[in-house]
Order: structure tokens, then C-alpha cells, then sequence
């Protein structure tokens, strides 16, 4: 991926040197939906930083001030012209709108630059901040899955099921 600055940001793919910074927020998801890329250690995080650093799917998000490595938004594409976006943090940078810079600095560079039409996300019914930041981006609630997806068993193994919402936008919708 092209690097993407902001004010306060550079969007660019990931590379050796962000294993630590990654394990530092992947090594006790806060949402389920991320239970599934726990690191154990941070040699688990740099063979995650590997593998993110040979795409463009996964596109590390550093402060500008110092280049740490604080999150990271994704995109997946899906032809011709759609993407599947979504975000993950570091808590302990939450609250400053980082994800919402970084979010709209990605929503920016898919619509503008790789043309893309239509732009979804999936957040889960409980993840509140993602809801409101998926809102703040002018995306559209599309829809409500229930029982829509497990990343948990109960102490008996049975899956839990998450209610998930669908939220999108399309190009001619994003205002920038």
C-alpha cells in the first residue's frame, strides 16, 4: 500500500521492527472478533508481522510523533470494486481519535485512489466504540445478524453466538 499521512498519522504496511508493538494490544484481544489473532509471545508477533507485512490487507497505523505503532485498520478486498474494512487498537490510545483519523485516511484512500464503490464492516452488537466510529464514518447500518458468528464456547465447548450488524457506505455517499 501506498503510505497514507495524516496529521497526526502514517497508514503503511507493516514491517520488521512493529512485533512488539503488535503483541502489545493482540496479546489480550478486546473484542471477540479478534480472539482468533492472539499472540502468545512476541515470536508469535513476529511471525504475524511477516505475514501482515507481505499484503496490503493488514496496514499498520503509527503516530507521526515517534513512528510506534498504536493499531491497525484493514481492507480486503473483494472484486471488482468492494471492500471489508475494520479496525483494532491499542486501549491504551483509545479516547484520542486515532481510529477515527486512521478509519477515515483508509476510507479516503479506497474510494479515491483504488476506486472502490462500496465499503462494508461487521461489527458485533456488544462493540459499542466500533458502532459509533462505523456512524461517525457515515456508514449505514445495513443489518442485524443474529446468532450470526462464535469466537467463544461456553465451559461445555457449545458455541456462543454473537448478534452482528452489517454497516456500509458507497463512494458516492463518502464526504470527506
Amino acid at each position: 500500500m501506498d503510505v497514507v499521512e495524516t496529521d497526526r498519522l502514517i497508514l503503511r504496511n507493516f514491517r520488521q521492527g512493529d512485533a512488539a508493538d503488535l503483541f502489545a494490544y493482540l496479546h489480550q484481544p478486546r473484542s471477540s472478533c479478534f480472539l482468533s489473532l492472539k499472540l502468545e509471545d512476541l515470536g508469535a508477533a513476529e511471525a504475524e508481522v511477516a505475514k501482515r507485512s507481505s499484503d496490503d490487507a493488514h496496514i499498520a497505523v503509527c503516530l507521526r510523533s515517534s513512528g510506534r505503532l498504536i493499531g491497525d485498520v484493514f481492507c480486503v478486498h473483494e472484486p471488482p470494486d468492494t471492500y471489508s474494512v475494520g479496525w483494532n487498537f491499542n486501549a491504551d490510545f483509545g479516547g484520542a481519535g486515532f481510529a477515527s483519523e486512521a478509519a477515515r485516511a483508509l476510507f479516503e484512500h479506497l474510494f479515491s485512489v483504488k476506486r472502490a464503490r462500496r465499503l462494508y464492516a461487521y461489527v458485533e452488537e456488544d462493540n459499542i466504540a466500533s458502532q459509533r466510529l462505523c456512524e461517525k464514518l457515515a456508514m449505514r447500518r445495513e443489518g442485524l445478524f443474529r446468532e450470526f458468528v462464535s469466537f467463544v464456547t461456553d465451559d461445555e465447548g457449545v458455541p456462543i453466538f454473537e448478534n452482528t450488524m452489517q454497516y456500509a457506505i458507497l463512494r458516492k455517499e463518502w464526504a470527506t
